[in-house]
């Protein structure tokens, strides 16, 4: 009986994780189409500029080396304020989703 709880929260608990991971790639998306389309293209184009080692490498440290890419731009206003570190789970996970090597594509 003790096992069957286990296994049901474990089930329970994995589903609900799954579910949250992919709304976070949604919000990236909305994000990525508000502030890196004009610059980027769509989302399609955009993520399979790196893989997905690659995109988590650059959202290392508090993105600092996303920062770094965007510093002589006109985006440098975006990735310099709070705003940023607060939409950067979600891009990130946007992004890594739909990575070069993932084989997702989105529907932007």
């Amino acid at each position: 009986m003790m096992k069957r709880v286990f296994l049901f929260t474990f089930l329970l608990s994995a589903a609900g994780f799954s579910s949250l991971s992919a709304d976070d790639a949604v919000k990236g998306q909305k994000v990525y189409m508000q502030k890196c389309k004009s610059c980027h293209g769509n989302g399609a184009k955009g993520a399979v500029m790196m893989t997905q080692e690659q995109w988590i490498d650059l959202f290392a440290d508090n993105g600092e080396m996303i920062i770094e890419k965007h510093e002589g731009t006109g985006a440098k206003k975006f990735f310099n304020s709070p705003k940023f570190q607060k939409y950067a789970p979600y891009l990130k996970a946007f992004l890594h989703k739909y990575a070069s090597d993932s084989g997702n594509v989105p529907s932007c």
